[in-house]
């Protein structure tokens, strides 16, 4: 009889709870590997924290999260440095530090985990900047000196830099333009493929979820309703009609069926 094999993140019962006010209220969650799992919802819904909970950033009011079958709250230290290694990580807006040149940057992760020498490093991140599609150019440059576009690659370049195999991104499109957001989701599918990564995704756009998604979870009530984007369109809840069959939806397949 063939293994279930184990979920790369698990999450069960999930609470957050702020100022009394209830964000996630028994939420769960299973993202299986070298999946791209999209996670929607509207606003206030806890997408972020849901994210910033499964990296151990924030500490649940109660629930149990798991990454690759260890309770993230009861890891050690040296357990903790070992799962943050196999985790690449972008944030909404690139985070990347504007007093640091990109290829510093993306330097940053090796520097914390890896004894590479300074020619190694330099080697290391134009590696990483030439695999999400940045020319040598970029590297010497500041954050400040690039397009909106090439802060989310570099980004990327930097969560990619400890050659995770699970990457967490946060709106990875937001502010982009259709080409650039296109462009985006085309790199995110091809690296996806090259180096098996299991993908998180917060993302609202529409766009990117019919192009790159193979499951997707929607936050409602505290909760997340999740299975394919055929499966949760079905749900009669409002805000899933709404935002699954409503004008931009429509114009989105019509988009991808052409």
């Amino acid at each position: 009889m063939p293994t279930i094999a184990e979920p790369v993140i698990r999450v069960r019962d999930l609470v957050n709870r702020f100022a009394g006010q209830i964000v996630h209220d028994g939420l769960a969650m299973d993202v299986s590997a070298r999946e791209i799992f999209g996670v929607v919802g509207g606003s206030g819904t806890g997408k972020s924290v849901l994210l910033r909970t499964i990296l151990g950033l924030q500490t649940p009011t109660a629930g149990r999260v798991e990454l690759y079958g260890r309770e993230v709250g009861a890891l050690s230290r040296a357990e903790r440095a070992e799962i943050v290694q196999r985790v690449g990580v972008t944030f909404q807006n690139g985070a990347l530090i504007g007093s640091l040149t990109v290829a510093e940057n993306v330097q940053l992760p090796l520097r914390e985990y890896r004894r590479l020498r300074p020619a190694a490093l330099d080697e290391q991140s134009r590696l990483c900047l030439a695999m999400v599609g940045l020319p040598n150019g970029a590297a010497d440059k500041y954050p400040s000196q690039l397009s909106g576009g090439m802060v989310k690659r570099a980004a990327l370049a930097r969560a990619l830099a400890l050659e995770p195999t699970l990457l967490c991104l946060d709106e990875p499109t937001a502010g982009l333009d259709p080409i650039s957001a296109a462009g985006f989701d085309e790199l995110l599918l091809y690296l996806h493929s090259q180096l098996d990564l299991t993908v998180v995704m917060i993302t609202h756009d529409l766009d990117t979820l019919f192009r790159t998604c193979s499951r997707i979870g929607v936050i409602l009530d505290g909760r997340m309703s999740s299975g394919t984007l055929e499966q949760v369109a079905e749900d009669p809840h409002p805000w899933i009609q709404a935002y699954f069959h409503g004008p931009r939806a429509r114009a989105t397949r019509r988009g991808s069926d052409g």
